[in-house]
Protein backbone atom coordinates (compact mmCIF):
# COMPACT_ATOMS: atom_id res chain seq x y z
CA UNK A 1 0.00 0.00 0.00
CA UNK A 2 1.17 3.51 -0.68
CA UNK A 3 2.06 5.87 2.12
CA UNK A 4 -1.33 7.50 2.02
CA UNK A 5 -3.18 4.21 2.19
CA UNK A 6 -4.33 4.45 -1.41
CA UNK A 7 -3.68 1.00 -2.88
CA UNK A 8 -6.50 0.96 -5.43
CA UNK A 9 -6.00 -2.70 -6.38
CA UNK A 10 -6.19 -3.81 -2.75
CA UNK A 11 -9.31 -1.73 -2.24
CA UNK A 12 -10.90 -3.17 -5.40
CA UNK A 13 -10.46 -6.66 -3.97
CA UNK A 14 -11.69 -5.81 -0.46
CA UNK A 15 -15.01 -7.54 0.16
CA UNK A 16 -17.38 -5.02 1.70
CA UNK A 17 -20.83 -5.21 0.08
CA UNK A 18 -23.64 -7.53 1.07
CA UNK A 19 -25.74 -9.30 -1.57
CA UNK A 20 -28.57 -6.81 -1.06
CA UNK A 21 -26.16 -3.90 -1.60
CA UNK A 22 -24.87 -5.48 -4.81
CA UNK A 23 -28.47 -5.97 -5.93
CA UNK A 24 -29.10 -2.26 -5.37
CA UNK A 25 -26.02 -1.27 -7.36
CA UNK A 26 -26.37 -3.66 -10.30
CA UNK A 27 -30.04 -4.63 -10.43
CA UNK A 28 -29.13 -8.34 -10.28
CA UNK A 29 -31.25 -10.11 -7.62
CA UNK A 30 -29.35 -11.76 -4.78
CA UNK A 31 -30.91 -15.12 -5.74
CA UNK A 32 -29.48 -14.78 -9.27
CA UNK A 33 -26.04 -13.99 -7.89
CA UNK A 34 -26.15 -17.21 -5.88
CA UNK A 35 -27.25 -19.18 -8.96
CA UNK A 36 -24.38 -17.74 -11.02
CA UNK A 37 -21.97 -18.63 -8.25
CA UNK A 38 -23.16 -22.25 -8.11
CA UNK A 39 -23.42 -22.80 -11.87
CA UNK A 40 -20.55 -20.80 -13.28
CA UNK A 41 -18.16 -20.13 -10.39
CA UNK A 42 -18.84 -16.43 -10.76
CA UNK A 43 -18.95 -14.07 -8.93
CA UNK A 44 -16.59 -15.16 -6.15
CA UNK A 45 -17.61 -13.54 -2.87
CA UNK A 46 -15.95 -14.29 0.44
CA UNK A 47 -17.84 -15.19 3.57
CA UNK A 48 -17.51 -13.42 6.87
CA UNK A 49 -17.41 -15.14 10.26
CA UNK A 50 -21.23 -15.35 10.27
CA UNK A 51 -21.33 -17.03 6.87
CA UNK A 52 -22.72 -14.08 4.91
CA UNK A 53 -21.45 -13.39 1.40
CA UNK A 54 -19.49 -10.16 0.93
CA UNK A 55 -18.59 -8.79 -2.51
CA UNK A 56 -15.72 -6.49 -3.47
CA UNK A 57 -15.85 -3.44 -5.77
CA UNK A 58 -14.07 -5.64 -8.31
CA UNK A 59 -16.89 -8.19 -8.09
CA UNK A 60 -19.44 -5.43 -8.70
CA UNK A 61 -17.50 -4.24 -11.76
CA UNK A 62 -17.31 -7.77 -13.20
CA UNK A 63 -21.03 -8.33 -12.63
CA UNK A 64 -21.62 -5.23 -14.73
CA UNK A 65 -19.39 -6.65 -17.48
CA UNK A 66 -21.34 -9.93 -17.46
CA UNK A 67 -24.58 -8.02 -17.81
CA UNK A 68 -23.19 -6.16 -20.82
CA UNK A 69 -22.26 -9.47 -22.48
CA UNK A 70 -25.82 -10.72 -21.91
CA UNK A 71 -27.34 -7.55 -23.32
CA UNK A 72 -25.48 -8.32 -26.56
CA UNK A 73 -27.18 -11.71 -26.80
CA UNK A 74 -24.50 -13.85 -25.14
CA UNK A 75 -25.82 -16.72 -23.00
CA UNK A 76 -25.34 -16.52 -19.24
CA UNK A 77 -22.86 -19.44 -19.22
CA UNK A 78 -20.73 -17.94 -21.98
CA UNK A 79 -21.03 -14.45 -20.48
CA UNK A 80 -19.64 -15.77 -17.19
CA UNK A 81 -16.80 -17.52 -19.00
CA UNK A 82 -15.93 -14.41 -21.00
CA UNK A 83 -16.00 -12.28 -17.86
CA UNK A 84 -13.70 -14.65 -15.97
CA UNK A 85 -11.31 -14.69 -18.94
CA UNK A 86 -11.32 -10.90 -19.10
CA UNK A 87 -12.69 -10.78 -22.65
CA UNK A 88 -13.89 -7.23 -23.39
CA UNK A 89 -17.55 -6.68 -24.15
CA UNK A 90 -18.17 -7.03 -27.91
CA UNK A 91 -15.29 -9.50 -28.47
CA UNK A 92 -17.24 -12.72 -27.90
CA UNK A 93 -17.13 -13.61 -31.62
CA UNK A 94 -14.54 -12.79 -34.26
CA UNK A 95 -17.24 -11.56 -36.60
CA UNK A 96 -18.10 -8.76 -34.23
CA UNK A 97 -16.32 -5.47 -34.91
CA UNK A 98 -14.34 -3.90 -32.16
CA UNK A 99 -16.61 -1.35 -30.54
CA UNK A 100 -15.55 2.22 -30.43
CA UNK A 101 -14.21 3.09 -26.99
CA UNK A 102 -16.78 4.99 -25.02
CA UNK A 103 -15.78 7.54 -22.43
CA UNK A 104 -16.63 6.53 -18.91
CA UNK A 105 -19.39 8.77 -17.61
CA UNK A 106 -18.05 11.18 -15.06
CA UNK A 107 -19.35 10.51 -11.59
CA UNK A 108 -20.35 13.50 -9.56
CA UNK A 109 -17.90 14.14 -6.70
CA UNK A 110 -19.10 12.53 -3.52
CA UNK A 111 -20.24 14.99 -0.87
CA UNK A 112 -19.06 13.31 2.30
CA UNK A 113 -20.82 15.75 4.63
CA UNK A 114 -24.14 15.04 2.95
CA UNK A 115 -23.51 11.29 3.06
CA UNK A 116 -22.59 11.47 6.75
CA UNK A 117 -25.76 13.40 7.61
CA UNK A 118 -27.92 11.04 5.56
CA UNK A 119 -26.27 8.04 7.23
CA UNK A 120 -26.94 9.50 10.68
CA UNK A 121 -30.61 10.06 9.82
CA UNK A 122 -30.97 6.54 8.41
CA UNK A 123 -29.42 5.00 11.52
CA UNK A 124 -31.62 7.06 13.85
CA UNK A 125 -34.64 5.84 11.89
CA UNK A 126 -33.33 2.25 12.17
CA UNK A 127 -33.47 2.08 8.36
CA UNK A 128 -30.58 -0.33 7.89
CA UNK A 129 -31.38 -0.83 4.21
CA UNK A 130 -30.96 2.87 3.56
CA UNK A 131 -27.83 2.95 5.73
CA UNK A 132 -26.37 0.09 3.70
CA UNK A 133 -27.13 1.87 0.44
CA UNK A 134 -25.40 5.02 1.65
CA UNK A 135 -22.31 3.13 2.77
CA UNK A 136 -22.26 1.24 -0.53
CA UNK A 137 -22.33 4.59 -2.35
CA UNK A 138 -19.47 5.85 -0.19
CA UNK A 139 -17.36 2.70 -0.68
CA UNK A 140 -17.90 2.86 -4.44
CA UNK A 141 -16.22 6.27 -4.61
CA UNK A 142 -13.88 6.49 -1.62
CA UNK A 143 -11.10 4.44 -0.02
CA UNK A 144 -12.16 2.57 3.10
CA UNK A 145 -10.11 4.94 5.28
CA UNK A 146 -11.98 7.97 3.92
CA UNK A 147 -15.34 6.29 4.44
CA UNK A 148 -14.45 5.80 8.11
CA UNK A 149 -12.98 9.26 8.61
CA UNK A 150 -15.36 11.40 6.57
CA UNK A 151 -18.64 9.46 6.63
CA UNK A 152 -18.92 7.07 9.58
CA UNK A 153 -17.17 9.23 12.18
CA UNK A 154 -19.15 12.44 11.46
CA UNK A 155 -22.38 10.42 11.49
CA UNK A 156 -21.48 9.09 14.95
CA UNK A 157 -20.66 12.61 16.15
CA UNK A 158 -24.04 13.87 14.92
CA UNK A 159 -25.87 10.99 16.62
CA UNK A 160 -23.97 11.61 19.85
CA UNK A 161 -24.84 15.30 19.79
CA UNK A 162 -28.53 14.52 19.27
CA UNK A 163 -28.50 12.12 22.19
CA UNK A 164 -26.67 14.62 24.42
CA UNK A 165 -29.29 17.22 23.51
CA UNK A 166 -32.14 14.89 24.43
CA UNK A 167 -33.48 14.70 20.87
CA UNK A 168 -33.03 10.92 20.63
CA UNK A 169 -32.86 8.16 23.22
CA UNK A 170 -29.91 6.01 24.23
CA UNK A 171 -31.69 3.18 22.42
CA UNK A 172 -31.33 5.06 19.13
CA UNK A 173 -27.63 5.61 19.79
CA UNK A 174 -27.06 1.97 20.73
CA UNK A 175 -28.86 0.69 17.63
CA UNK A 176 -26.75 2.94 15.39
CA UNK A 177 -23.53 1.89 17.11
CA UNK A 178 -24.46 -1.79 16.82
CA UNK A 179 -25.04 -1.47 13.09
CA UNK A 180 -21.73 0.27 12.43
CA UNK A 181 -19.93 -2.13 14.77
CA UNK A 182 -21.17 -5.07 12.71
CA UNK A 183 -20.02 -3.42 9.48
CA UNK A 184 -16.58 -2.64 10.87
CA UNK A 185 -16.24 -6.11 12.37
CA UNK A 186 -16.89 -7.73 8.99
CA UNK A 187 -14.33 -5.48 7.29
CA UNK A 188 -11.79 -6.19 10.06
CA UNK A 189 -12.16 -9.93 9.49
CA UNK A 190 -11.65 -9.50 5.76
CA UNK A 191 -8.62 -7.23 6.19
CA UNK A 192 -6.70 -9.86 8.20
CA UNK A 193 -6.09 -11.02 11.72
CA UNK A 194 -3.48 -10.90 14.42
CA UNK A 195 -2.26 -14.33 13.31
CA UNK A 196 -1.11 -13.01 9.97
CA UNK A 197 -3.54 -15.04 7.86
CA UNK A 198 -3.45 -14.32 4.17
CA UNK A 199 0.29 -13.66 4.06
CA UNK A 200 0.35 -10.82 6.59
CA UNK A 201 3.58 -10.78 8.56
CA UNK A 202 5.46 -8.21 10.57
CA UNK A 203 4.94 -6.43 13.86
CA UNK A 204 2.01 -7.29 16.11
CA UNK A 205 0.04 -4.58 17.91
CA UNK A 206 -2.44 -5.36 20.68
CA UNK A 207 -5.40 -2.95 20.58
CA UNK A 208 -7.80 -2.43 23.48
CA UNK A 209 -9.94 0.20 25.14
CA UNK A 210 -8.64 1.51 28.46
CA UNK A 211 -10.17 0.26 31.72
CA UNK A 212 -13.70 1.65 32.00
CA UNK A 213 -13.80 2.66 28.33
CA UNK A 214 -16.82 1.15 26.54
CA UNK A 215 -16.73 3.19 23.32
CA UNK A 216 -14.83 1.02 20.85
CA UNK A 217 -15.89 2.12 17.36
CA UNK A 218 -12.96 4.51 16.93
CA UNK A 219 -10.52 1.80 17.96
CA UNK A 220 -12.17 -0.62 15.53
CA UNK A 221 -11.70 1.88 12.71
CA UNK A 222 -8.02 2.25 13.53
CA UNK A 223 -7.60 -1.53 13.78
CA UNK A 224 -9.14 -1.90 10.32
CA UNK A 225 -6.89 0.81 8.87
CA UNK A 226 -3.78 -0.79 10.39
CA UNK A 227 -4.66 -4.25 9.11
CA UNK A 228 -5.20 -2.83 5.63
CA UNK A 229 -1.73 -1.30 5.96
CA UNK A 230 -0.27 -4.77 6.67
CA UNK A 231 0.14 -4.41 10.44
CA UNK A 232 -1.06 -7.41 12.46
CA UNK A 233 -3.47 -6.29 15.17
CA UNK A 234 -4.91 -8.40 17.99
CA UNK A 235 -8.16 -6.64 18.87
CA UNK A 236 -9.38 -7.11 22.47
CA UNK A 237 -12.33 -4.70 22.58
CA UNK A 238 -13.73 -2.55 25.37
CA UNK A 239 -12.74 -2.12 29.02
CA UNK A 240 -9.56 -4.19 29.38
CA UNK A 241 -7.64 -4.02 32.71
CA UNK A 242 -4.16 -2.64 32.26
CA UNK A 243 -2.37 -5.56 33.89
CA UNK A 244 -4.25 -8.15 31.84
CA UNK A 245 -3.58 -6.19 28.67
CA UNK A 246 0.14 -6.02 29.45
CA UNK A 247 0.37 -9.74 30.22
CA UNK A 248 -1.46 -10.66 27.02
CA UNK A 249 0.73 -8.38 24.90
CA UNK A 250 3.95 -9.86 26.25
CA UNK A 251 2.69 -13.43 25.92
CA UNK A 252 1.94 -12.76 22.25
CA UNK A 253 5.35 -11.07 21.79
CA UNK A 254 3.69 -7.90 20.58
CA UNK A 255 5.78 -4.94 19.54
CA UNK A 256 3.38 -2.27 20.79
CA UNK A 257 0.05 -1.60 22.50
CA UNK A 258 -2.71 0.62 21.13
CA UNK A 259 -5.01 2.07 23.80
CA UNK A 260 -8.33 3.82 23.17
CA UNK A 261 -9.24 6.60 25.63
CA UNK A 262 -12.30 8.71 24.90
CA UNK A 263 -13.07 10.40 28.22
CA UNK A 264 -11.75 11.17 31.71
CA UNK A 265 -13.74 8.20 33.01
CA UNK A 266 -11.21 5.93 31.30
CA UNK A 267 -8.36 7.29 33.45
CA UNK A 268 -9.90 6.33 36.77
CA UNK A 269 -9.60 2.55 36.81
CA UNK A 270 -5.90 2.05 36.14
CA UNK A 271 -4.06 -0.18 38.62
CA UNK A 272 -0.36 0.78 38.50
CA UNK A 273 2.31 -1.83 38.27
CA UNK A 274 5.42 -2.93 36.42
CA UNK A 275 6.31 -5.61 33.92
CA UNK A 276 9.37 -7.23 35.48
CA UNK A 277 10.37 -9.14 32.38
CA UNK A 278 8.31 -12.21 33.25
CA UNK A 279 5.02 -11.08 34.73
CA UNK A 280 2.89 -8.08 35.69
CA UNK A 281 3.50 -6.94 39.28
CA UNK A 282 0.88 -4.45 40.56
CA UNK A 283 1.94 -1.80 43.05
CA UNK A 284 0.97 -2.75 46.58
CA UNK A 285 -0.55 0.72 47.00
CA UNK A 286 -2.68 0.46 43.88
CA UNK A 287 -6.44 0.54 44.23
CA UNK A 288 -9.16 0.22 41.65
CA UNK A 289 -10.47 3.63 40.79
CA UNK A 290 -7.25 5.52 41.45
CA UNK A 291 -6.63 8.23 38.84
CA UNK A 292 -4.11 7.10 36.28
CA UNK A 293 -1.98 10.23 36.42
CA UNK A 294 -1.36 9.80 40.14
CA UNK A 295 -0.69 6.08 40.05
CA UNK A 296 2.77 4.95 41.05
CA UNK A 297 4.02 8.30 42.35
CA UNK A 298 5.17 9.35 45.81
CA UNK A 299 5.83 7.18 48.89
CA UNK A 300 3.56 4.44 50.21
CA UNK A 301 2.76 3.43 53.81
CA UNK A 302 2.26 -0.08 55.13
CA UNK A 303 -0.44 -1.10 57.62
CA UNK A 304 1.63 0.16 60.57
CA UNK A 305 2.14 3.54 58.97
CA UNK A 306 5.79 2.95 58.18
CA UNK A 307 7.22 4.22 54.95
CA UNK A 308 7.91 1.64 52.26
CA UNK A 309 10.19 1.95 49.28
CA UNK A 310 9.07 4.78 46.97
CA UNK A 311 6.92 3.72 44.07
CA UNK A 312 8.27 4.14 40.57
CA UNK A 313 8.33 7.77 39.50
CA UNK A 314 8.03 6.80 35.85
CA UNK A 315 4.69 7.52 34.15
CA UNK A 316 2.44 4.50 34.29
CA UNK A 317 2.57 3.56 30.62
CA UNK A 318 6.38 3.59 30.56
CA UNK A 319 6.27 0.72 33.05
CA UNK A 320 4.55 -1.76 30.73
CA UNK A 321 7.70 -2.83 28.88
CA UNK A 322 6.20 -1.91 25.49
CA UNK A 323 5.53 1.35 23.65
CA UNK A 324 1.90 2.43 24.04
CA UNK A 325 0.11 4.45 21.37
CA UNK A 326 -2.89 6.45 22.61
CA UNK A 327 -5.90 7.45 20.55
CA UNK A 328 -9.48 8.53 21.09
CA UNK A 329 -11.54 11.65 21.72
CA UNK A 330 -9.81 12.61 24.97
CA UNK A 331 -6.37 12.32 23.40
CA UNK A 332 -7.49 14.42 20.44
CA UNK A 333 -8.80 17.11 22.78
CA UNK A 334 -5.72 17.01 25.03
CA UNK A 335 -2.82 15.37 23.18
CA UNK A 336 -0.37 16.45 25.88
CA UNK A 337 -1.91 13.78 28.15
CA UNK A 338 -0.24 11.08 26.07
CA UNK A 339 3.26 12.16 27.13
CA UNK A 340 2.09 12.73 30.72
CA UNK A 341 0.89 9.13 30.86
CA UNK A 342 4.08 7.87 29.22
CA UNK A 343 2.53 7.03 25.87
CA UNK A 344 2.66 8.26 22.28
CA UNK A 345 -0.16 10.31 20.78
CA UNK A 346 -1.36 8.33 17.76
CA UNK A 347 -2.96 11.21 15.87
CA UNK A 348 -6.39 12.75 15.28
CA UNK A 349 -7.94 10.13 12.98
CA UNK A 350 -7.48 6.64 11.57
CA UNK A 351 -5.50 7.78 8.53
CA UNK A 352 -2.99 9.87 10.49
CA UNK A 353 -2.69 7.30 13.26
CA UNK A 354 -2.06 4.50 10.79
CA UNK A 355 0.85 6.40 9.27
CA UNK A 356 2.34 7.32 12.64
CA UNK A 357 2.08 3.81 14.09
CA UNK A 358 3.16 1.87 11.01
CA UNK A 359 6.11 4.16 10.37
CA UNK A 360 7.24 3.93 14.01
CA UNK A 361 6.98 0.14 13.97
CA UNK A 362 8.73 -0.09 10.62
CA UNK A 363 11.56 2.09 11.91
CA UNK A 364 11.96 -0.12 14.96
CA UNK A 365 11.86 -3.38 12.99
CA UNK A 366 14.36 -2.15 10.39
CA UNK A 367 16.75 -1.18 13.17
CA UNK A 368 16.82 -4.77 14.49
CA UNK A 369 19.65 -6.79 12.88
CA UNK A 370 18.92 -10.37 11.89
CA UNK A 371 21.17 -11.63 14.67
CA UNK A 372 19.30 -9.61 17.25
CA UNK A 373 15.66 -10.53 16.62
CA UNK A 374 15.24 -11.79 20.19
CA UNK A 375 15.96 -8.42 21.75
CA UNK A 376 13.22 -6.61 23.65
CA UNK A 377 10.43 -5.58 21.25
CA UNK A 378 10.23 -2.09 22.72
CA UNK A 379 13.90 -1.40 22.15
CA UNK A 380 15.56 0.17 19.14
CA UNK A 381 18.82 -1.87 19.13
CA UNK A 382 20.44 0.65 16.81
CA UNK A 383 20.24 3.40 19.38
CA UNK A 384 19.54 1.42 22.54
CA UNK A 385 16.63 3.73 23.28
CA UNK A 386 13.03 2.86 23.92
CA UNK A 387 10.66 3.43 20.99
CA UNK A 388 8.65 5.76 23.24
CA UNK A 389 11.60 8.12 23.62
CA UNK A 390 12.14 8.30 19.89
CA UNK A 391 8.51 9.16 19.21
CA UNK A 392 7.50 11.22 22.24
CA UNK A 393 6.13 14.58 21.29
CA UNK A 394 5.90 13.74 17.61
CA UNK A 395 2.87 15.31 16.02
CA UNK A 396 1.19 14.22 12.80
Amino acid sequence: MTADGGNNEQWAQTAMFTASEVETQTGVPAATLRQWERRYGFPRPVRNASGYRLYSPGDVREIGIMLEHQRRGVSARLAAELTLRGVPVGHAGKQQPTPEPQPTPARAPVQTSELAHALAQALIAADNTRAGDLLAEAHAQLPVEDVMTHVMSPALVEIGALWAGGEITIAHERAASHYLRSRLSALMDIAGSEEGQGGSFGPLVVAACAPGEQHELGLMMLTLALRRRGVRVAYLGANVPLGDLTTFAHERQAQAILLGVNGEWALQGWVAGDWNGERWVPDSSSAEGAPARGAGRGRMLNGAGNALAPASSRPILQRLGLPVFLGGALMNARPELAAELGGIYAGPDATAATSIISEALNHASQAVPESGRKSRPDQNPKSGQNLKSDQEGEQP
